[in-house]
């Protein structure tokens, strides 16, 4: 009687893509975040690995892990082989829809910067089917399926388009403005403030007027849109970035009672995954958002 033998399987995706992770990241913190899981998660799945493998794979220390030799000479074609993975379901998903682009952006572009653009940039792509993902920093392009991202940025950065310089500037109301003739007087002034942003103060303050020694004192923001409303609503004194106010400060609803701006290092930039930038409507939508800087 025939007998088949067993097919062979393949360890867990799961475990191979936290030992990759890990392994290129440095750490299983980092790889937890990159993954979105728990460190907890992923110490798991190494563990089952080098179980199934028969070997280690990291050395476990007091302060964090290093690869042993298999895991380092394994690592290189793990990195190609989901390098190739990632662009298989990139072009799936292309292919599926090619009018559909997912941005990863900074929050406070995101909602300042990009959303009042998003209307015009439906009505220039026909069939444009586009969504955007909030998120603090950018990510890594070859690991998750965003074609585009909105970050500030070096502006020296290759392969990334710059969109606009940005700068500091404190905005009210003018009713709030009414009480500020001269810098020293936001020494007694509600100052609004981004937590994620929250040294802007200190270095426009440190450019602008370092004699008074500054030390804002007001309300605190977890999201920079909710700073930018409150300030709308005669709240206080927003230390604002230029570009993400410009249209406020256009219309009148917000004004700068000091005419000292401070250039941020940083510019807004956009970029996509190198090589994938070239066609498509990811190139219609980067050359059109080009085309929208008005500042």
């Amino acid at each position: 009687m025939p007998v088949s033998p067993p097919v062979p399987r393949l360890p867990s995706l799961n475990a191979l893509r936290a030992f990759e992770a890990a392994a290129r990241l440095g750490g299983f913190a980092q790889a937890a975040e990159e993954l979105q899981v728990t460190p907890g998660a992923v110490a798991a799945q190494i563990k089952s690995l080098e179980e199934e493998v028969g070997e280690a794979l990291f050395e476990r220390h007091a302060r964090g892990v290093r690869l042993t030799a298999l895991g380092e000479r394994s690592l290189p074609r793990f990195v190609t082989a989901f390098d190739t993975l990632t662009d298989a379901v990139r072009a799936m998903k292309l292919d599926a829809a090619p009018g559909r682009v997912h941005v990863a952006a900074l929050p406070a572009l995101a909602q300042l910067w990009l959303a009042p653009r998003l209307p015009l940039l439906r009505e220039r792509i026909p069939g444009l089917d586009i969504s955007v993902t909030a998120m603090e920093a950018p990510p890594n392009l070859k690991r998750v399926p965003f074609d585009l991202c909105l970050f500030y940025h070096s502006p020296q950065s290759p392969g990334k388009s710059v969109l606009g310089a940005d700068a500091l500037v404190p905005v009210c109301t003018s009713k709030v403005a009414e009480t500020l003739r001269k810098p020293e007087d936001l020494v007694d002034a509600v100052c609004l403030t981004d937590t994620a942003w929250a040294e802007d103060w200190r270095v426009w303050a440190a450019a602008a007027c370092p004699e008074i020694g500054l030390v804002p004192k007001g309300p605190v923001y977890s999201l920079y849109a909710l700073a930018v409303e409150e300030a709308l609503n005669g709240a206080g004194v927003l230390m604002a970035h230029e570009a993400l106010v410009a249209d406020h400060l256009q219309r009148g609803a917000l004004v700068a009672p000091f005419s000292i701006r401070v250039p941020l290092p940083h510019v807004i930039s956009m970029w996509s995954l190198p090589g994938g930038q070239g066609s498509g409507t990811v190139a219609r939508v980067r050359e059109e958002l080009r085309k929208m800087v008005a500042f």
